[in-house]
């Protein structure tokens, strides 16, 4: 059978969306013919080249100068004068296109391989395209312009033109989601069905659609997405038609309108050769429980969770069902009832005779043989499976800046290699978060050995040495394990992902995580006030989460954080408290960037599961037996009471941390971000100076102590040539000891020098280990 999996837009633009690539390593592992095509690469590409700017301006010009006419004549001038320059510099916009992306792909060796000759001209020309945020950035530059600007015009070219197709053309265009405040809105499907025939859909995606899987041969999907290989796949003679299972991937709202549209392109033109399943995040979360039938247009099944156990039961039953009756669509998998039986974790709409729609529920029986089977089967292949990326370009993905902040730049600043290091979270207790589906608590760590040779193999592969672990948050051992892999071949990977705040997290772990390639974290504060911490079960205090902080500052490591406000519990105060907090962490340099996130009552949080229990009296969401009827996309997201009484903090919030994060407004009284009342905070001014000098009292007087050794007082072996891939000296039977300072110079009057993390050290050679803590000498747990 053939499997056909594609990731419609748009998601970020920088790298693949790594779903595909586990998808992909998991069923060749089968024996089956598979291709993995990232169609949000593909749609950005139609849009901004030369064609596709050309095909833009014929559409929509006349409609900008329509716009400009009545922005003029409502007083806003500069709408309208930016559409009419728009509309007036088209022919530049059309010219500089191709070569303005390829400034953004370098390493891409191609016709237009000499953006970066062209960035010359780019940046100091006067027969160049501007636009808005352009001009905002050059009128804003802090030093003398040069051609190292050029990646940032771009990216900002790239963002006019978006904010372009959006006035003029597309109300839901984005260039990192699509459509999504409709998909989220409490909206019927009909009305969110309707995002599938948006202007950008309709005349690019479609066209690019038809262009990909039906022009030329007369069986596209073979020719299109298998013209590698003539050899059957597995379960098909050679007489048997391609079938191809098309897995479409929805990993956020602002994907499932181009979702909708993929998959009714497939069903509408390919028929019964063709077998359509929606899987990601999106699916997860919001269609859990959907009875919705008019799905049965764009799909045929929906598979939640992981999707392991479930895909492979569903080629198995349409692989005998085909050997059986050579078509792709007939009643296997049939229960004594005559009924299609049900799959783990798989919905599936079926065609009645009468042309009305069944939806098949998922095996809903826990206690079930073959329940537990699949539950074994997908933590077996979750320990083991390698992402396979063998299918992607990197080369072709656009490098963006979207801010000077080093640690916002990661996110779209370099094409890297998405995988996860566990799945799940380990502590998976959070109020807010969902604690009672899979990507939450089905944690299930993988083989890092075996992880990190795939890894290394794809870096290899592909020239891509940056490694993102995404989703939840990376286990403390896992990550040492992972450092001490890269340092044993000679750190070639460098890589970040989400952690967890926590005490693990001591000067020496970080240094060696450091050195083992690590350059960035994230991770969730949420709420920076002791009792905010305790309400939402955090499971962590601040002391812990400024001792990791001050850890990650001290090796090197960049530091972001995620907050949220809006809690059910939240006063003013409670909010002024965390924000005076989170500008400590600032005005001290424990943290790079930020993120305040609204809170959001999900159905599937556990916050919501303890309401249901009589737990959090004071919780009080909004009508929630009449959700279960709600229109499709309402079925996750819960309204409660009070819960539109934080909106109004959200602007100050969000202009401050921006402020904060580029090194402004530090000195600033809270409060007065706001246009508005609000109480000073309670918050002592040297509360996290207070927190980071004891944390520098705990690290000194650990670096102080001299752990037994098996050595005993011979530290030959201490100040010899080892690297931190040897065991230097062994403290006790749980401690390790790694020498991370390089080679050690001998000098005068019998001392030694080295060099560690930009500074020169010296020390008598006979010093005990405690001379060389924090310079150099890490103890492991």
């Amino acid at each position: 059978m053939n499997i056909l999996i594609l990731q419609p837009p748009i998601v970020q633009l920088n790298t693949a969306y790594p779903s595909g690539a586990y998808l992909s390593a998991f069923f060749k592992s089968l024996g089956h013919k598979t291709r993995w095509l990232d169609l949000s690469l593909e749609l950005y590409y139609e849009i901004f080249s030369r064609a596709g700017l050309t095909r833009l301006f014929s559409l929509c010009s006349e409609k900008a100068l329509s716009l400009a006419d009545k922005a003029e004549k409502s007083g806003d001038e500069a709408t309208a004068f930016n559409l009419r320059r728009y509309v007036a510099q088209k022919d530049l916009w059309i010219n500089w296109i191709d070569f303005i992306t390829a400034i953004l792909r370098p390493g891409k060796h191609d016709s237009f391989s000499s953006g970066y000759e062209n960035a010359h001209r780019f940046v100091f020309g006067a027969h160049v395209p501007r636009g808005s945020r352009m001009e905002n950035y050059l009128a804003n530059l802090t030093h003398d312009l040069t051609t190292d600007d050029a990646r940032s015009l771009a990216s900002f070219a790239l963002a006019d033109l978006a904010d372009f197709i959006a006035v003029a053309f597309d109300k839901n265009f984005s260039l990192v989601r699509y459509a999504e405040s409709l998909t989220v809105s409490e909206s019927s499907f009909a009305q969110v069905e309707k995002g599938a025939d948006s202007p950008i859909l309709k005349e690019f995606y479609l066209p690019l659609l038809q262009r990909l899987f039906m022009e030329g041969e007369s069986l596209p999907l073979a020719t299109a997405a298998f013209a590698s290989s003539a050899t059957p796949s597995a379960g098909e003679s050679p007489a048997t038609p391609p079938k191809t299972l098309v897995l479409i991937s929805i990993p956020f709202a602002g994907t499932f309108a181009a979702a909708l549209a993929t998959g009714r392109f497939f069903k509408n033109h390919f028929k019964d050769s063709v077998y359509v399943s929606f899987g990601g995040g999106f699916v997860n979360t919001e269609l859990r429980d959907t009875n919705e039938r008019k799905l049965a247009d764009y799909c045929d099944a929906i598979c939640y969770d992981r999707g392991y156990a479930s895909y492979k039961e569903l080629v198995s039953r349409r692989e005998q069902g085909a050997r059986s009756s050579e078509q792709l669509k007939p009643a296997e998998g049939l229960s004594e009832l005559g009924e299609i039986a049900p799959i783990f974790k798989l919905r599936q709409f079926t065609e009645l005779p009468d042309g009305s729609t069944s939806i098949i529920e998922p095996l809903s029986d826990e206690s079930s043989e073959e329940y537990k089977r699949a539950l074994v089967y997908e933590k077996e292949i979750t320990m083991s499976l390698i992402p396979d990326f063998s299918d992607i370009d990197f080369s072709q993905y656009p490098r963006l800046i979207d801010d000077t902040n080093p640690m916002h730049r990661l996110w779209s600043d370099g094409s890297w290699i998405k995988a996860y290091m566990a799945h799940g979270c380990y502590w998976h207790k959070c109020a807010f978060c969902d604690v009672t589906l899979d990507y939450v608590k089905g944690y299930c760590p993988t083989n890092v050995s075996k992880l990190y040779q795939g890894l290394l193999s794809q870096c290899k592969e592909k020239g891509v040495y940056g490694i993102h672990f995404v989703d939840e948050a990376m286990p403390p051992a896992l990550m040492i394990a992972f450092a001490k892999e890269n340092i044993a071949h000679g750190s070639p990977i460098t890589w970040w992902g989400n952690v967890r705040f926590e005490k693990s997290f001591t000067r020496d772990v970080a240094d060696f995580l450091a050195y083992g390639g690590l350059i960035g974290v994230s991770a969730g504060l949420e709420s920076a006030t002791g009792n905010g911490l305790a309400a939402i079960h955090k499971g962590t205090d601040l002391e812990s989460i400024v001792g990791a902080c001050c850890a990650f500052k001290e090796a090197g490591i960049l530091v972001h954080a995620y907050m949220i406000y809006g809690y059910w519990w939240e006063k003013p105060e409670d909010l002024i408290n965390s924000m005076e907090t989170l500008r400590q962490f600032y005005a001290n340099g424990l943290l790079d960037s930020c993120f305040w996130h609204k809170f959001v009552l999900t159905r599937h949080s556990r916050v919501y599961k303890e309401w249901t229990e009589g737990k959090i009296p004071d919780l009080k969401p909004i009508d929630p037996q009449e959700k279960q009827n709600a229109p499709l996309f309402a079925k996750n997201g819960l309204h409660f009471d009070g819960e539109k009484k934080s909106e109004k903090y959200g602007a100050a919030l969000d202009f401050s941390l921006n402020q904060w994060m580029h090194g402004e407004g530090l000195e600033k009284p809270v409060q007065k971000w706001f246009d508005f009342p609000l109480p000073h905070p309670t918050v002592p001014k040297n509360f996290i100076e207070n927190l980071i000098a004891k944390y520098e009292a705990k690290r000194d007087k650990e670096f102080k102590e001299i752990p037994a050794s098996k050595h005993g007082n011979d530290n030959s072996s201490l100040h010899g040539s080892d690297r931190c891939d040897k065991d230097v000296s062994s403290s006790g039977s749980t401690r390790q000891s790694y020498w991370l300072g390089g080679e050690k110079i001998p000098m005068s009057d019998g001392k030694i020098g080295w060099f560690y993390m930009g500074e020169f050290y010296t020390a008598k050679k006979n010093a005990p280990e405690s001379a060389f803590r924090g310079k150099g000498l890490c103890i492991l747990p």
